[in-house]
């Protein structure tokens, strides 16, 4: 058995766990195993994902839409997962915080809680969300919103520039991360947003505002920041393999893989449809239809990204944003038990 452990790769070893906790890494030799020829790695963490087969979040706010979307990420090697809602009505945010608490009650594995992405964006940078609901948030309607998501809404994605300082300190204060994106920011608003604890970026190069000579934007920003990390989706696409290979030879370790996958649905503000190996929403790029095993590929095959560094996008550098790195994100004593295996088949041969 080969074992990567989100720092190396080791050969002939076998794990032993229990009660769902890693507890040695031993010779192979030593216990029984049936799966000498796998490859096993760390499970990867999407932190952007909308619905899965047929079963958009934000139009089927139940707990059987997050069963639905967890056999889809499991499936794809993610099994831990962030739900994702767009820019909708407050009712929608509210049912969609209802069905992470369902699910939860229901057993359901692998929720790590709610992503809101908008409204509270920049109309100008709004790509496919609804210009109509999209706005400046006032204290009460945020507080009413953080308020009932409690322990259920993780991440929220704003365009700093739209939001007062009073609403950043805010959201911050209920330990929600906040993540730029939909963004229209200035090099000097992004940066001085990032100085003041936005410590992340929703899809880069992708709804904001882009490097220039003259303008840096919100891309020059996060590329010239040391801290600041940003999610990107590798699905040709969305971003150009080329602008994947640049980003990451700017972030490094500071570059992380969404899926920002979608599915098919014809109601709702987002009739998304397949288009080829994207969806589109009112003719516009609306989402992936990644896995993370799939981004892995990507990022091997046409990025030029070492397998290693890439099994670390979907998995370490997604738990370091989430605060979660000490317990996943690596195989090791006193984390918890949690990888994927995989074969030579769904390595697509480049091991």
């Amino acid at each position: 058995m080969k074992i990567f452990t989100g720092d190396e790769w080791l050969s002939d070893k076998a794990i032993i766990a229990e009660e769902g906790i890693i507890v040695d890494i031993v010779p192979a030799s030593s216990v029984h195993s049936s799966t000498s020829h796998q490859t096993l790695v760390p499970s990867f963490i999407d932190l952007q994902i909308y619905g899965a087969n047929g079963k958009l979040l934000a139009v089927y706010p139940n707990a059987d839409s997050l069963f639905t979307l967890y056999d889809y990420c499991s499936k794809g090697g993610a099994l831990h997962f962030l739900p994702t809602v767009a820019t909708n009505t407050y009712e929608t945010f509210y049912r969609c915080i209802d069905a992470v608490k369902a699910y939860w009650q229901q057993g359901g594995k692998g929720c790590l809680g709610l992503h809101i992405e908008g409204p509270w964006i920049n109309k100008i940078k709004r790509g496919a969300h609804i210009e109509s609901l999209i706005h400046s948030p006032n204290l009460k309607e945020v507080k009413d919103l953080l308020e009932y998501g409690k322990g259920v809404t993780k991440m929220i994605t704003l365009a700093p520039e739209v939001c007062s300082e009073e609403v950043i300190k805010l959201i911050k204060s209920y330990g929600i991360i906040i993540s730029a994106g939909h963004s229209n920011a200035t090099y000097e608003e992004a940066t001085q947003a990032f100085d003041k604890g936005i410590h992340a970026v929703t899809h880069l190069y992708n709804a904001m505002s882009p490097l220039q000579h003259r303008a840096p934007g919100l891309v020059g920003a996060v590329f010239n920041h040391t801290k600041t990390m940003s999610s990107i989706v590798p699905d040709g696409y969305h971003v150009d393999f080329a602008a994947v290979s640049i980003a990451k030879k700017i972030m490094k370790e500071r570059l992380f893989v969404i899926t920002d996958a979608v599915t098919e649905t014809t109601e709702g503000y987002y009739p998304h449809h397949l288009a080829g190996d994207k969806y589109e929403s009112n003719g516009i790029l609306s989402g992936s239809a990644l896995t993370m095993i799939k981004a892995v590929k990507n990022l091997v095959q046409h990025c030029n990204i070492e397998l290693a560094e890439a099994l670390r996008m979907c998995s370490l550098y997604p738990a370091q944003v989430f605060g979660i790195d000490n317990e996943l994100g690596r195989i090791k004593k006193g984390y918890r038990a949690s990888w994927v295996e995989l074969d030579d088949e769904s390595l697509g041969g480049f091991k």
